[in-house]
């Protein structure tokens, strides 16, 4: 038996130390802690949060034959648009979006009336500017001889990164029947959409860590390419309040992340990367002057019973999925397989945001990728069962004993012997 387990013994414990540390090397993840948590989550939204323009257009009518005028109307078509910007977030894969109803004030709250009235006043700046003439006297002579139409209101959607619009579908405004909450949900056509999952606002404590996300009118500049205006601002901050609530009795959160005008309607997020509300509106003015760090937010568990009205389905798409695993294993160094999940997502929405860039860093890479083990997770499997048969076997061929007797030389009882 010596023999045998000098033999059988070494064996079966190497079979049993490569079970385990395949059964480590098909469990390991990625290891992405040189990533901040932070940068993870402005990837992984960046996708989802949209720009919105909303607008109503005039069409003008000028009597008389006063060149100077004629000039400047007809630069624009004789037409001027009066209108809004703001942002939104993406919250189910077949494009609805959240944001506030103001952010739709001028396809969805101004009267006609107000709508010319803003237009008038830019078409008079216009002409004034172009003439150096003085603002009253130019308003006085045009108002006497400009009449108006308006002829097209609309709400567009402009994409992370993609330099075209969407037509979006107003499904629900508050501002109809409730404008304290200022809620509004769009929807646009497509399949496939990143989305930002919805998070719990009851389950919010003071001073938890939050990010602010959209496009700020204060980050836009005419120095900027137009490329540049369709990328998201990410700030931090913290929760400074929870339990405040409007006049109205409309819960709101306080935060101290930096937002202004632009903001509006845009997501924040809490650290795992879901929407706990939507900035709404800032603090008052000092000296004229907008301060910083005092921003409020609806709620998201307000919002969801205006998106549950409308049974819209809030839940993570294939898109996120695939996305968020591409991204692992490249910051995690398998390269090769990110850029499978990649190119896949690619396939799903050839427009998500980076997502090119991501495939070339890949592709540049993969000579230099880990090899990722739950790829061989059948082949180990099969490695499992054919070696524990074989250390069943050489426990069975060790541990049991010869016990027969030798049949050509039988040893005599002393009772044969005396026969």
């Amino acid at each position: 038996m010596k023999k045998k387990a000098l033999f059988s013994i070494p064996i079966s414990l190497l079979l049993i130390a490569m079970i385990v540390t395949s059964f480590f090397l098909i469990h390991m993840k990625p290891n992405t802690k040189n990533v901040s948590q932070a940068h993870k989550l402005a990837v992984y939204t960046k996708s989802s949060v949209v720009r919105i323009l909303d607008y109503a257009t005039v069409k003008w009518s000028f009597d008389l034959s006063d060149q100077r005028v004629i000039n400047v109307l007809q630069k624009d078509d004789y037409k001027t648009s009066v209108s809004d910007l703001g942002s939104g977030v993406i919250i189910s894969s077949n494009g609805y979006i959240i944001t506030n109803s103001h952010v739709l004030e001028s396809s969805h709250i101004m009267t006609d009336d107000d709508i010319g009235t803003n237009a008038f006043d830019i078409i008079v700046n216009e002409v004034a500017s172009a003439n150096n003439w003085d603002y009253d006297q130019t308003y006085d002579y045009m108002y006497k001889n400009t009449t108006y139409k308006v002829i097209e209101k609309g709400t567009s959607v402009y994409l992370p990164d993609v330099n075209e619009s969407i037509k979006a579908e107003v499904k629900m405004n508050t501002s109809l029947t409730n404008a304290a909450q200022d809620v509004a949900v769009l929807k646009i056509d497509g399949k496939g959409f990143p989305t930002i999952p919805l998070g719990d606002s009851d389950s919010l404590q003071s001073q938890d860590q939050i990010w602010v996300i959209g496009y700020p009118a204060a980050a836009d500049s005419n120095l900027f390419s137009d490329d540049s205006l369709l990328v998201p601002t990410m700030n931090e901050g913290q929760i400074s309040a929870i339990s405040k609530t409007t006049k109205q009795g409309t819960p709101v959160i306080q935060i101290n992340a930096a937002a202004t005008h632009g903001n509006s309607g845009g997501p924040v997020i809490d650290q795992n990367g879901k929407i706990i509300g939507l900035l709404t509106f800032r603090g008052d003015t000092v000296n004229g002057q907008e301060i910083q760090g005092f921003n409020f937010a609806i709620p998201v568990n307000t919002i969801k019973k205006y998106i549950d009205l409308l049974n819209v389905p809030h839940s993570s798409s294939n898109t996120d999925r695939l996305f968020k695993e591409g991204a692992e294993l490249y910051w995690g160094g398998y390269y090769k397989d990110a850029l499978l999940k990649f190119r896949a997502v690619q396939e799903i929405y050839p427009k998500y945001a980076d997502i090119n860039q991501f495939i070339s860093d890949s592709a540049q890479k993969s000579d230099s990728s880990k090899i990722l083990w739950t790829n061989y997770k059948e082949a180990f499997l099969q490695f499992y069962v054919i070696s524990i048969l074989i250390i069943i076997f050489l426990l069975i061929y060790t541990f049991t004993s010869n016990s027969k007797q030798n049949v050509k030389n039988p040893t005599l009882t002393d009772q044969d012997k005396d026969g």
